[in-house]
């Protein structure tokens, strides 16, 4: 820009329905037939009698927590930490979410602390790297608007556009008829004031026209901002106000932001906004979609390079919070300026700190509550070699306005209007199938939602009749945290980050039981997740980590008061047969006893020890094996005979 009110007085800028319902009622009919082993039941009962287990203690937390019961999975999250264990770094998030519900926030904090420290700092913001081929993301990003020039130009400076109803206003430092105007001794061009044109339904723009005497003044005027009931207006004026010039200690005459209300007609009450100041320039106004904050450029104190953008509350009773930096996501050493908020929630900006193409180029970040995303580079042929600014765009037709100083233009700067065909988001499809872990089963009807790293819902949906779920509302690059559930399994909970490009992720979450169908020749062992006895070399007593499993099957009995069991003790090879044999029927007897001192009748117990004569694998006698291998043979079943 050649010349413009922010470089001339600025020296840091020159500035789901029914149907699933009755699917969830015949799944509780279905449900209601049979009789089930309810690990997570089981697991309570347990560990209520003092057993102490990681696997169980994680188990029932996540039972609660997956629930929404925080205060209860706290009770088995507190557990878990208090055998001072290696776990996931994921469970020091639940376990602070789980203690904020029970009012411990400094416990709470120390917990977020370490998941930060273990998980990377998954929740800072991403920060551009400095060896990112910056040129090839804007490439990426370039070709997606198609710009023409206005014949509202003059042959002068204009620049800075606002839509107020149907008239877009601007400012230009044109020859105006009638009228002398004060030229800036610095650039040896008048002082712009506040124009305004009328656009059709087509995009076609009138003559313009000056925009409000009782605006306008000897300096500058600029970059106005409307309210959406066009009755109040911010806008940029030299520091000049009632006929008073200020000037900071330099004697330099700096930028302020001015209110103005429209009074029968009237732009009236024109003050400024009591967050200026005389040392430092505020300029650039933008509103909120809400209309509740402020977005302006400055160099006011806290800044981080020549001028940085900042926003500040507009209170009910229309005074003004403190102003807040955006922070360095935004604001880089260089100038940030001109912000435009658009009704996607969206901040647009041009600086000359972030990569780009040559002098202002424009950007744009995502408003996620107090935070903003990694800013992009919007492309050619917004963005070119010289300065371009002042972006403002409506998202529903895709129409907008920028400024530049590009060297085919018309005049010092110049207002072009663009198309907006394709949109910047990277497009990514989150999808996957659902299944059972042990059998590979397809699971239809799987509930699977969608949570963002601050674990806000963000969608939910049921996989269909081939277990296909999908989620087309994610963002590229970014981390999400995706929960399946279903009646019968254990929630799953994964975490997986996307592309930084468009395409599709394929995320297949199998499903472990949680629940299983009484049924006589199963396993209860294999239900509770592959129960091992273990005993001493050539012993046949009950270890206490022996009796932490053993007690899961007898509470399984306990509560399935009609099933009889039979034990079966197996061993490994390394041994003679006959030895093997009398071992394992010795331990299948310890562990019947051990079961009938704990409740269970003698009678629904049967048991025998069948040696090395049922090995799952082929480690027989001379064949040599690794110790994992023999494992798998040192085995006991509980076989349920009777149901």
């Amino acid at each position: 820009m050649k010349v413009k009110l922010i470089y001339v007085t600025l020296l840091f800028i020159a500035f789901q329905g029914y149907s699933q319902k009755a699917k969830v009622q015949k799944a509780d009919k279905q449900y209601e037939k049979f009789a089930y082993i309810d690990a997570i039941k089981t697991y309570e009962a347990v560990a209520q009698k003092g057993y102490k287990s990681v696997d169980v203690f994680q188990k029932l937390g996540n039972a609660h927590y997956f629930n929404g019961e925080l205060d209860k999975a706290n009770k088995w999250y507190t557990e878990l930490f208090a055998m001072n264990e290696e776990v996931e770094p994921e469970y020091y998030f639940r376990y602070s979410q789980t203690l904020k519900s029970v009012g411990d926030y400094k416990k709470a904090n120390q917990m977020l602390e370490t998941f930060a420290q273990k998980s990377g700092n998954d929740l800072r913001a991403k920060q551009y790297s400095s060896e990112k081929d910056y040129l090839d993301v804007i490439k990426e990003n370039s070709g997606r608007y198609v710009i023409e020039t206005l014949e509202i130009n003059s042959a002068n400076s204009d620049y800075g556009t606002s839509f107020l109803g149907n008239n877009l206003v601007f400012a230009s430092n044109r020859e105006t008829k009638g009228a002398t105007a004060k030229i800036q001794k610095w650039t040896n061009q008048p002082f712009t004031k506040l124009f305004s044109a009328t656009v059709d339904s087509e995009g076609k723009i009138g003559s313009p026209e000056e925009f409000s005497s009782s605006v306008d003044t000897k300096f500058n005027e600029a970059t106005p901002v409307f309210t959406n009931d066009g009755k109040t207006m911010y806008f940029t004026r030299n520091n000049f106000n009632n006929g008073k010039k200020g000037r900071d200690a330099d004697r330099v005459t700096l930028l302020k932001i001015y209110k103005a209300t429209l009074k029968d007609g009237k732009w009236q009450d024109i003050t400024e906004l009591p967050f200026n100041n005389d040392n430092y320039s505020v300029a650039h106004p933008a509103l909120s979609l809400d209309q509740k904050t402020l977005y302006f450029a400055s160099d006011m104190p806290g800044t981080f390079g020549q001028s940085d953008i900042f926003k500040v509350s507009i209170n009910a009773d229309n005074t003004f919070g403190t102003p807040e930096n955006l922070g360095k996501t935004i604001n880089t050493e260089g100038k940030e300026s001109f912000p435009f908020i658009s009704n996607e929630n969206q901040l647009y900006f041009s600086s000359d700190g972030h990569p780009g193409l040559g002098g202002f180029d424009i950007f744009v970040s995502k408003i996620e509550g107090k935070t903003f995303t990694e800013p992009v580079n919007i492309g050619a042929p917004i963005n070119g070699q010289m300065d371009d600014f002042a972006f403002m765009i409506d998202t529903k037709s895709q129409i907008g306005f920028f400024s530049s100083n590009r060297q085919d233009g018309q005049g010092y700067d110049d207002i072009y209007k663009f198309k907006e065909n394709k949109k910047l988001e990277c497009e990514q499809l989150l999808a996957g199938i659902v299944t059972d872990l042990k059998t590979g089963e397809i699971l239809s009807e799987a509930k699977v939602s969608l949570y963002d790293e601050a674990m806000k819902l963000i969608e939910s949906v049921f996989a269909d009749a081939q277990g296909n779920y999908s989620f087309d509302k994610v963002e590229c690059g970014k981390v999400y945290l995706v929960r399946a559930e279903k009646r019968e399994y254990l929630t799953k909970e994964t975490r997986v980050t996307l592309s930084d490009k468009s395409g599709e992720t394929d995320l297949p979450i199998a499903l472990e039981r949680n629940i299983t169908p009484i049924e006589e020749g199963l396993d209860i062992a294999k239900v509770l997740g592959n129960i091992i006895i273990y005993f001493d070399l050539d012993k046949s007593f009950i270890r206490p980590d022996a009796a932490l499993e053993l007690s899961k099957i007898v509470e399984v009995m306990k509560a399935n008061p009609t099933i009889n069991v039979d034990v079966r003790s197996h061993t490994d090879s390394r041994q003679t047969h006959k030895y093997n044999e009398a071992l394992s029927d010795r331990r299948a007897k310890s562990t019947i006893a051990w079961m009938v001192r704990e409740g269970i009748d003698k009678s629904r117990l049967t048991g025998k020890g069948y040696g090395e004569t049922q090995l799952v694998n082929n480690c027989a006698d001379g064949i040599e094996c690794t110790e994992a291998e023999h494992d798998l043979n040192r085995r006991s079943e509980f076989i349920i005979i009777k149901k």
